[in-house]
């Protein structure tokens, strides 16, 4: 008898994004994405490679936004001055 943990029945995190370049739209799950934490919003972004044309994209990232990325497990990346 198999027995059910709740990591398996944890469906994957999909994210809805966007490219800028060829405007398609998708769904990608939180290790197509990486997120840098700066010490300024011009230094903290999230990024990914577009499925659609491969191109890569990155976007400024909000507390909101940052808060929804590293709830949904994506990896972090956390930038030092000095």
């Amino acid at each position: 008898m198999a027995t059910t943990t709740l990591a398996d029945m944890t469906a994957p995190v999909l994210f809805k994004a966007a490219c800028p370049r060829c405007r398609g739209r998708f769904e990608l799950a939180s290790d197509a994405f990486r997120l840098a934490i700066g010490a300024s919003r011009r230094t903290t972004f999230y990024s990914f490679t577009c499925p659609d044309c491969e191109c890569p994209v990155r976007r400024p990232a909000g507390e909101r936004i940052v808060e929804l990325l590293t709830g949904g497990g994506v990896r972090t990346l956390r930038l030092h001055t000095g």
